[in-house]
C-alpha cells in the first residue's frame, strides 16, 4: 500500500515536476510568469507544452483539454487529441505553446446575457498559469480564463484573477506607508469547508425531483430527523466511510488538500473541509471537488446532493468560505501581533474588510443568491439573509476603546493608540464561534456562512476582494499625503470604527429581535434572489467594480440577466416537475387507494350492513379534501406557468416566479405532503423522506 505523501499530487504538473522536466531557464521564466504575471515568450510556452505533453502521456493521457467555469456555474471541458497526421498513414503526438497559452471554442451555447449573439460564436480559453495543470479521466486539464472574441469576461475565473490584482495593487501601496519594501506580492487565501448530502443510488433514480431539480419538491417530514442531534459527528457509517476513503485518495492524486471529513446535522449529510489555498486555486479545487464527490458517490451506488435545501424540514447544506490576506513573506495581515507595528497592520486591514462589507453588504448577498440559495438562509442551519460581522467581545471592546479614547481593560492605565502602544495580547481562539453569523472573524480570517453548496467560491471571493481593495484604496490616499502619519492612522481607524459599526453584531442572528435592531441600523435584509439581484447594477456597484478593472459596465448587465435568468428557469423546471409528479404519479396513486378504500367498505356492507366502515370513510373524506386541493394547485401552478411565457421582461419574470409560481408550488405541496401521511407506503408512488434519508 503506497503512503499518501507517495501519491500526493501525482496527476499534478507541479513545481517539482516543472523542476524535473524543465530547463533551468524555462522554469525560471514561467516562475516569472506566475509570481508577477509577466507575459511568457513563446519559445518558452512551447518548452513547457512538450514537456507538459510528455508527462501527461506517460501518465496515460490521450487528450488535453482547457478547463474553464463559465456562467453555468459548473466547469466545462472540450477534448482534443494529442495525435496530428504523419506520413503513410500514421501520427505523431504535438502538443505546442499555442494550444497551452490559448485555446477557442463555441462561446454561442453558454450563458452571456446579452454580450454575444447566437450567431457571434467565437470565444477563447487562456492559460491561468497560476494554477497546476492535472490529469482527470486521461486527460490533461488546463486551468483556464475564459472570454469572447471581444474580450469580455464569459467566466467566473477571470473576474476573481483581476479582482486578486486589484487587491494586491491596494495593498501593496498601503504595506509600503508601514515600511514593508521587501513584500513584493499579496494574495487572498480562502478554505471553502463543503457540505453535501449522500442518499442510494436506487432511490434516487424513483424520484423524479431529484433527477430534474436535484432536491425534493414533495416529501413529508418521517418521524425522526435531526431533533437528537445523534448524527453530527457521529460514527461514520462503513459504506460513507468507503465513499470518503476513495474521494480522499482521488483528490490527493490531484493535489486538493482534502482535510476533515465528519457527519453534518442532518441525517445523511457529511462536510468535507481543505486546507487553504490562494483564492483562484481554492476555486478550481472545490470544482473539483464537486465533480470528484459525484463521481466517487456512483462507484459506491450512492448519489451526492449539492443542492442547498435537497429535504424539507431538515438542515440544508452550504460552504463556508474562509478568506484571508497574505504577503509572500509569509505574513497573515488579518493576524493580531505583538508589536505596535503589527498591531497597526491588523487594525488597519480589519478596518477595511469592516468597511467593505458595511458598504457593499448587497454585493456579498447578491454573491450566494439563487433559486437553491433561497430555500436555505435564515433557517436553522444557515445564517440569515442580513449581512453582519461578527467579532468577538475582545476586539470589539478594543475597537470601542480607540472609537471613544477610553483605555481598553482594567489593566490599562493610557489611552489606547494605534501605533504607540501593544495591544493588549489577541490569541486566535479568544472568540467564540457564532454560527448564527453571516461573516464572523474567527482568530486570523473571515469565515463567510453564506454560501450555498453548489455555488462556485468564486463569485463571493471576487466580491470581497474588490471591496477591501476599495477600502485600501482610500486608505491609501489619505495616508500617503499625511504629515503625521500616526496621528492620522489613529483618526482614520477611529473614524472607520464610528461610522461602520453598524455591521458588527455579536449576537444571535435567528433572533427576530436581531431583525427589527438591523432595520434600525439601516442594514439590508435581501430576503430572496429577485429582491437582491437589482443591487447589483446599482451605481454604486458599477462603479466600484470598473474603477478597479474587474468588470466592466456591460460584464455587470449579463451577469444580472445571467442570474436572472437562471433563476426564472430554476422554478420554471421545479414546477413543470411538481405538475408532471403530481398528473402522472400521485393523482392517480391516490385514486387507487381511495379506490380500494372504497371498495373495501363496499365490500363489508355487502357482507354486513352492520359492520364499522368508519376508518375507510373518514379516510376518504380526507383524502378526497386533499386530492381537491392538490388537483386545484395543479390548476394554479399550469395557469402561473403560462403567464410566465407572455411575461417579456427578466426583471418582471423573476418577480412573478417569486410570487406566483412559488406560491402555487407551495400550496400543492401542502396538499400533497398531507396526502403523503395517509395514503398506504404500498400506494405512494416514490420513496419517503425517510427511505432516503435512513437508506445509506
Amino acid at each position: 500500500m503506497k503512503l499518501i505523501s507517495e501519491y500526493f499530487g501525482c496527476m499534478v504538473f507541479d513545481d517539482g515536476v516543472m523542476k524535473e522536466r524543465l530547463s533551468e531557464e524555462t522554469y525560471a521564466s514561467l516562475q516569472r510568469t506566475i509570481e508577477h504575471g509577466r507575459s511568457l515568450d513563446l519559445s518558452v510556452a512551447n518548452a513547457v507544452a512538450s514537456a507538459m505533453k510528455d508527462w501527461a502521456i506517460s501518465l496515460g493521457a490521450t487528450h488535453y483539454t482547457h478547463w474553464f467555469q463559465p456562467m453555468t456555474g459548473i466547469t466545462a471541458e472540450k477534448h482534443d487529441s494529442f495525435i496530428s497526421p504523419a506520413e503513410k498513414g500514421k501520427v505523431i503526438m504535438e502538443f505546442s505553446g499555442k494550444e497551452l497559452v490559448k485555446g477557442e471554442s463555441d462561446a454561442s451555447s453558454f450563458p452571456s446575457g446579452g454580450l454575444r449573439a447566437t450567431f457571434e460564436a467565437r470565444g477563447y480559453t487562456a492559460w491561468d498559469a497560476t494554477s497546476y495543470a492535472f490529469i482527470k479521466d486521461g486527460v490533461l486539464c488546463i486551468p483556464t480564463a475564459f472570454c469572447s472574441y471581444g474580450g469580455e469576461a464569459l467566466d467566473k475565473k477571470t473576474p476573481l484573477l483581476r479582482s486578486m490584482e486589484a487587491l494586491n495593487r491596494q495593498t501593496l501601496r498601503v504595506l509600503k506607508l508601514f515600511g514593508n519594501e521587501d513584500v513584493t506580492s499579496v494574495k487572498t487565501t480562502a478554505g471553502p469547508e463543503q457540505e453535501y448530502f449522500l442518499i442510494d443510488k436506487d432511490l434516487f433514480t424513483q424520484r423524479k425531483d431529484l433527477v430534474y431539480t436535484g432536491r425534493t419538491l414533495f416529501g413529508a417530514k418521517p418521524p425522526k430527523g435531526q431533533e437528537l442531534e445523534d448524527h453530527y459527528y457521529g460514527v461514520i457509517k462503513p459504506r460513507v466511510q468507503a465513499f470518503m476513503k476513495d474521494l480522499d485518495e482521488e483528490l490527493w492524486k490531484l493535489g486538493v488538500l482534502a482535510k476533515t471529513e465528519h457527519n453534518e446535522v442532518a441525517p445523511a449529510q457529511h462536510e468535507l473541509a481543505p486546507v487553504y489555498a490562494t483564492t483562484n486555486i481554492a476555486a478550481d479545487h472545490n470544482q473539483l471537488t464537486m465533480e470528484i464527490m459525484q463521481k466517487v458517490a456512483k462507484k459506491h451506488d450512492l448519489v451526492c446532493l449539492l443542492h442547498e435545501k435537497p429535504f424539507a424540514g431538515v438542515n440544508g447544506s452550504g460552504k463556508h468560505n474562509n478568506w484571508s490576506i497574505s504577503t509572500n513573506t509569509g505574513m497573515n495581515l488579518l493576524e493580531p501581533g505583538d508589536t505596535p507595528c503589527e498591531n497597526a497592520h491588523f487594525l488597519l486591514f480589519l478596518c477595511a474588510v469592516i468597511k467593505a462589507v458595511d458598504e457593499y453588504q448587497d454585493l456579498l448577498r447578491i454573491s450566494v443568491a439563487s433559486a437553491g440559495n433561497d430555500h436555505r438562509l435564515g433557517a436553522h442551519e444557515a445564517p440569515p439573509a442580513i449581512v453582519s460581522i461578527f467579532l468577538g467581545t475582545e476586539l470589539t471592546e478594543i475597537l470601542e476603546s480607540i472609537e471613544n479614547d477610553t483605555p481598553y481593560g482594567a489593566k490599562e492605565k493610557e489611552l489606547l493608540r494605534v501605533g504607540v502602544h501593544t495591544l493588549p495580547k489577541f490569541p486566535k481562539d479568544t472568540t467564540d464561534r457564532n454560527r448564527t453569523s453571516p461573516f464572523a472573524f474567527t482568530g486570523n480570517k473571515f469565515e463567510f456562512r453564506m454560501l450555498g453548496s453548489s455555488a462556485s467560491i468564486s463569485d463571493t471571493n471576487t466580491v470581497l476582494n474588490t471591496a477591501v481593495a476599495e477600502a485600501l484604496r482610500q486608505f491609501a490616499d489619505e495616508l500617503e499625503t499625511a504629515t503625521d502619519f500616526e496621528t492620522t492612522l489613529h483618526d482614520l481607524i477611529k473614524r472607520i470604527v464610528s461610522k461602520h459599526k453598524r455591521i458588527i453584531f455579536n449576537g444571535n442572528g435567528y433572533d427576530d429581535a436581531w431583525t427589527k435592531e438591523a432595520e434600525k441600523r439601516g442594514l439590508l435584509n435581501l430576503k430572496t434572489t429577485p429582491d437582491a439581484l437589482p443591487h447589483f447594477i446599482a451605481k454604486k456597484n458599477v462603479e466600484l467594480f470598473t474603477s478597479h478593472k474587474v468588470y466592466t459596465e456591460k460584464e455587470m448587465y449579463s451577469r444580472y440577466e445571467i442570474l436572472l435568468e437562471s433563476y426564472c428557469k430554476l422554478i420554471s423546471i421545479e414546477a413543470r416537475t411538481m405538475v408532471d409528479m403530481a398528473k402522472q404519479e400521485i393523482l392517480p396513486a391516490v385514486s387507487e387507494y381511495s379506490k380500494l378504500l372504497a371498495d373495501t367498505a363496499l365490500s363489508k356492507t355487502a357482507v354486513c350492513k352492520n359492520l364499522d366502515c368508519a376508518y375507510e370513510k373518514e379516510t376518504l373524506s380526507e383524502i378526497s379534501k386533499l386530492q381537491a386541493e392538490a388537483f386545484v394547485s395543479v390548476k394554479a401552478l399550469e395557469k402561473a406557468l403560462a403567464d410566465s411565457k407572455t411575461i417579456d421582461n427578466v426583471t418582471e419574470l423573476s418577480q412573478h416566479c417569486k410570487n406566483n409560481v412559488l406560491s402555487a408550488m407551495r400550496a400543492l405541496r401542502e396538499a400533497v405532503d398531507g396526502l403523503e401521511g395517509i395514503v398506504s407506503v404500498d400506494y405512494w408512488p416514490f420513496p419517503t423522506y425517510g427511505d432516503l434519508l435512513f437508506g445509506v
